[in-house]
């Protein structure tokens, strides 16, 4: 089975360990502050689902302990449905990782206990089942999965039940937790993980939710969209079946799956600054991961960019610092530096973090919710590609916001519509 990329508090590759030799890996989030934003609507056979917004800061005292940079993080997540009659959980809506795991009655630790648990025997549609789909057999030891953290780990058991999401239901099979470890775990504010990789990540074709979904017909496209939003101006939100023009303040752009390995992974031809090429990356891939709260890079590429940046520890040239983009197919997306740089009272620093994976599916970086929030993203499984467009947010002019995509055939931004009459000059080839 694929194995799955995550980045701890600080900074590691989370490599998850299973029996059986079955391999799976998700992200270790610490959360201790939300901001709920819980709407569900239906239009036809699309459903967007509202996301809430967590963050979280780490403290000084976890700073010399760890030996972690101070870094802010953030998590979005929202509600489904499991079982018969529903019961109601909060996941993350992972694009990193392939399986639904949640936590079950059969967990009896803290970090269990103190989240909504999926209670197997008040199920009428529930099935115990071991990893490969097959039903238990009475008496029988079951299968499980054990997957190992930085901070601490995650064991389950396997079922099959309806799971359902803004009303649409489908059969899937998920994890059922039976014992977490209350660090970092007791520290979340939702209850599990919903992955929403492509099937290669699943740990079989029928514990993909969103190719169960897409089988089943109850989308009106076997595609998702995502807007992150990062002020209480406007919510977030996940759209199943459709893409939202109302979040784009540009057209989007498609760019195909780049690798087989279950990512929403693609190829950047470089990155920039300030739209200047700059042959750091040629070739290098890039995993689009909502479930990922920071940016991520080859070592080499990251402290090369932090040389060009050249980010003052004391923030004296903050407002002077240029545009940081990644060159996809004809197109540079940019962030500005309140993406790419951690700005406290205690100074400024690069907030990328180095992360090395090896050929064939790296170099990877790992693009997450600071590149979300400024790009509304589709995720078309029937294709392999992913849409990219820059989103339009409240209280920003859609100029500035569309601004951050720059086109490599045009002289400047990709806009909705008719160009205005001024626009940034062309791209340097």
């Amino acid at each position: 089975m694929a194995c799955r990329l995550a980045i701890a508090v600080c900074g590691g590759l989370l490599v998850a360990q299973a029996s059986a030799s079955i391999n799976e890996e998700v992200h270790g989030h610490s959360i201790v502050h939300a901001h709920t934003h819980e709407e569900v609507a239906r239009v036809g056979t699309s459903m967007s689902i509202g996301l809430s917004r967590q963050t979280y800061r780490t403290g000084a005292a976890q700073k010399q302990k760890a030996g972690c940079k101070v870094v802010h993080k953030t998590a979005y997540y929202g509600q489904i449905e499991v079982g018969t009659p529903r019961q109601k959980f909060t996941v993350v809506f992972d694009t990193g990782s392939g399986n639904l795991m949640l936590p079950s009655t059969y967990c009896k630790s803290h970090a269990c206990t103190s989240h909504r648990r999926f209670n197997r025997l008040q199920s009428t549609t529930a099935e115990d089942i071991e990893a490969d789909g097959s039903h238990t057999k009475p008496g029988a030891a079951r299968d499980q999965i054990t997957v190992t953290f930085g901070t601490g780990e995650i064991s389950g058991v396997f079922i099959k039940d309806d799971v359902c999401i803004g009303g649409v239901c489908t059969k899937a099979h998920f994890v059922g937790a039976t014992d977490e470890t209350d660090n970092p775990f007791d520290s979340f504010k939702f209850d599990g993980v919903l992955g929403l990789a492509l099937p290669e990540m699943s740990q079989g074709p029928d514990f993909s939710v969103m190719d169960q979904l897409a089988k089943g017909g109850a989308m009106r496209q076997p595609l998702f969209s995502v807007f992150l939003s990062d002020s209480d101006l406007e919510g977030s939100e996940i759209t199943f079946g459709d893409v939202k023009h109302e979040h784009m303040a540009s057209d989007m752009f498609w760019e195909p799956v780049s690798r087989n390995s279950g990512y929403w992974q693609v190829e950047i031809a470089d990155i920039t600054i300030n739209n200047q090429r700059q042959s750091l990356c040629s070739h290098c891939q890039v995993a689009v991961d909502t479930g990922t709260s920071q940016l991520a890079g080859p070592t080499d590429v990251i402290n090369d960019l932090m040389h060009r940046l050249n980010v003052k520890p004391d923030c004296s040239n903050y407002h002077e610092l240029p545009k940081l983009g990644f060159v996809l197919g004809e197109h540079v997306l940019n962030l500005e530096p309140q993406d790419y740089v951690d700005k406290s009272a205690q100074g400024c620093e690069v907030a990328l973090m180095a992360l090395d994976v090896p050929p064939p599916n790296g170099p990877l970086f790992i693009l997450g919710d600071p590149f979300l929030r400024k790009f509304y993203t589709a995720y078309d499984s029937a294709n392999k590609r992913v849409g990219f467009a820059a989103a339009k947010h409240e209280g920003v002019a859609e100029a500035e916001t569309a601004s951050l995509l720059v086109s490599l055939n045009g002289p400047g931004r990709v806009w909705k519509g008719q160009e205005p009459a001024s626009f940034l000059a062309p791209v340097s080839k």
